[in-house]
């Protein structure tokens, strides 16, 4: 497992949760763009030849293996870099991680925000999506109040759950209901491994819009 990993990812997807992870560690690591519609990473490369599902993020590790799924991602990231404490101290704690990344993953990315970026979906199904999702971040808002993170410090639990309400920006979910989960959304972003990874996809966000737009 020599080396560095490179992560392939998307602007402002899921796998930015792996770049704050990455910069959190302080990692040395090499970053890959894969354009979300052609497919195709920044050098012109067929992304499909490397993975045919064509999800991001995946790493490719020092031995040109791969690894893909987020939550996979993230815990390995967490392992291999044990001094930045990205993960749960003791079992429990790590069964809990474990409780969260499945949450975020399920109930949150895929039920509530997925759906909302479907554009082949009516919007009886997307507002069914949204009405569901109440409960889930009313569950969240609950536990998140009095909290700074899901466990007791950082982990990529909370570097997913950010880049997950993210998408509230460019989807009708409205945080202001949710003074808790808007309060801590706003304490991540202030985070210098977070401000630093949304600043940069930000940026790479616009240019890929641009980019389509002139195609």
């Amino acid at each position: 497992m020599n080396g560095p990993l490179e992560l392939y990812f998307s602007p402002l997807a899921c796998s930015l949760a792996s770049r704050i992870a990455l910069y959190e560690a302080q990692a040395d690591a090499q970053f890959t763009e894969v354009d979300p519609k052609t497919k195709k990473t920044t050098d012109g490369a067929d992304f499909l030849s490397i993975y045919p599902l064509g999800m991001v993020p995946l790493i490719r590790l020092g031995d040109g293996s791969i690894l893909t799924e987020n939550a996979a991602i993230l815990q390995y990231i967490a392992a291999r870099y044990p001094d930045a404490q990205l993960a749960g101290r003791d079992d429990l704690d790590r069964a809990r991680l474990q409780q969260w990344l499945c949450f975020i993953g399920t109930e949150l990315h895929k039920a509530l925000f997925i759906p909302l970026f479907d554009k082949g979906l009516n919007d009886d199904a997307k507002q069914r999506a949204l009405d569901k999702g109440k409960s889930r971040l009313a569950y969240l808002n609950n536990y998140l109040t009095g909290r700074e993170f899901l466990l007791d410090h950082f982990t990529v639990a909370d570097a997913y759950l950010y880049t997950v309400l993210n998408w509230s920006m460019a989807t009708p979910v409205d945080l202001k209901p949710w003074p808790a989960i808007a309060a801590y959304h706003a304490r991540l972003q202030s985070r210098p491994s977070v401000a630093k990874a949304f600043k940069e996809e930000l940026a790479l966000y616009k240019a890929e819009q641009a980019r389509h737009q002139a195609a």
